[in-house]
């Protein structure tokens, strides 16, 4: 057994009945439908108009990616989100929320604070505003939006946040005369006032120990933390297993879930190693290449691999579904023609073949029983017309009954 099946895998005792009455010695059918793990993509595209009728393109790439993903970030970037104040792009956003609901998909908003892309407006206010400004917006869309949207990157990048000096904003100004932690305690506090059924995130870029230090500074204060939030953006090149599985050490100690929120791993050439803010790389064209692609194909396979291996990791998130997007970079699994890149395909084998119980014909003992292993999630259960759902949990043994209706008989 390998090592991501020792981890994830759930082998489940199912008792199949029918008005209460183990169904005895019946053929039946069991597929996976969903996978329980999170398996993200940004879904920035949708903003712009869910797929219609008579829109190939727009359909293909929608069909693309819910043929890999069943977890989608909307971006909630205050100064897109609201630049003029009290006009909020409220309707756009919830109908993609709406549209990935409606296909079984969990949903995350990014960020609700962060001094990068915040409104610009809150300079013509006093601190004191822009912390209640800040405050009213996170209750604003966390309740606005509770039952679409029920997991949110509360604030991100707070370990530069206080001494972000590329330009003045109105986060940067209230974190300096807060600190941190009481920055952290305000939004984190409105966040889950807001929605107490939200799960809430600390994000951020920075994997060195000031990271650390803060997260232990905000578990000692008592702020209540659901999963943390770490960035993997691999412009400059692949972080490969070894340094991979020690940061999945140095944040698990914590006992809380871990999210790859942001990856990215480029299909063309390589950032310079010198540049130190990513932003600041700056250049006309960035092609993806067929030896570019053959070798994000690979790196691909074994960061998520790497990822799946360790119990602590609940979600990843990939950073753009299509080349092109931030940066301009060949990051996405799809190329700018809308064809899908090796990468996709190989992903595809994994999440939706190596990791997914396709359908498969089983005989249920004389009581009723049969024996399914698969990664938890969801499930269906067929005897000729009928049919019933299930679910696996977690990993480990269980126990499930699976009830069917009476035309099982």
């Amino acid at each position: 057994m390998s090592s991501i099946e020792q981890v994830r895998s759930a082998d489940a005792t199912l008792t199949v009945t029918v008005g209460g009455q183990p169904l005895a010695e019946r053929e039946v059918t069991v597929a996976q439908r969903n996978h329980k793990f999170l398996f993200g993509c940004t879904a920035f595209e949708l903003v712009d108009g869910v797929p219609e009728a008579g829109d190939e393109r727009r359909q293909r790439l929608a069909d693309l990616w819910l043929g890999l993903f069943n977890f989608g970030t909307l971006p909630f970037y205050w100064g897109r989100f609201e630049p003029v104040r009290g006009k909020p792009d409220t309707e756009r956003l919830r109908a993609a929320a709406q549209w990935l609901v409606d296909r079984g998909c969990v949903v995350k908003g990014h960020p609700l604070a962060w001094h990068t892309e915040t409104a610009k407006w809150l300079l013509e206010l006093s601190n004191q505003e822009i912390a209640e400004a800040q405050v009213d917006r996170i209750r604003r869309e966390v309740t606005g939006f509770a039952g679409l949207i029920d997991m949110w990157d509360v604030i991100n990048e707070v370990v530069i946040m206080p001494i972000f000096d590329k330009y003045d904003n109105g986060i940067t100004r209230i974190c300096r005369e807060m600190g941190r932690i009481p920055m952290v305690r305000m939004v984190f506090d409105a966040a889950r006032e807001a929605n107490p059924r939200a799960t809430l995130l600390l994000n951020d870029f920075d994997m060195s120990a000031a990271y650390e230090c803060l997260i232990e500074g905000v578990l000692e204060a008592g702020i209540q933390i659901d999963a943390l939030g770490l960035q993997s953006h691999m412009h400059q090149g692949y972080w490969g297993e070894e340094k991979t599985l020690a940061i999945l050490e140095r944040f698990s100690r914590y006992g809380l879930p871990i999210h790859f929120t942001e990856t990215t791993i480029v299909s063309g050439h390589l950032m310079p190693p010198e540049i130190v803010d990513l932003n600041d790389y700056q250049i006309d064209s960035w092609p993806t290449t067929p030896e570019g692609e053959a070798r994000q194909a690979d790196e691909v396979v074994r960061h998520y691999r790497t990822l799946l291996s360790h119990p602590s990791v609940e979600a990843i998130t990939y950073w753009g579904m299509v080349d092109g997007g931030w940066l301009g970079a060949p990051g996405g699994f799809v190329r700018r023609d809308g064809s899908p890149k090796p990468a996709y395909e190989e992903l595809h084998k994994l999440i939706k073949g190596e990791w997914w119980l396709a359908p498969t014909t089983m005989v249920t003992d004389a009581h009723g029983r049969l024996r399914v292993r698969g990664f938890p999630g969801e499930y269906e259960l067929t005897v000729g017309d009928a049919t019933a759902s299930f679910r696996l949990e977690a990993p480990g043994e269980a126990a499930v009954e699976v009830a069917l209706g009476p035309e099982a008989v």
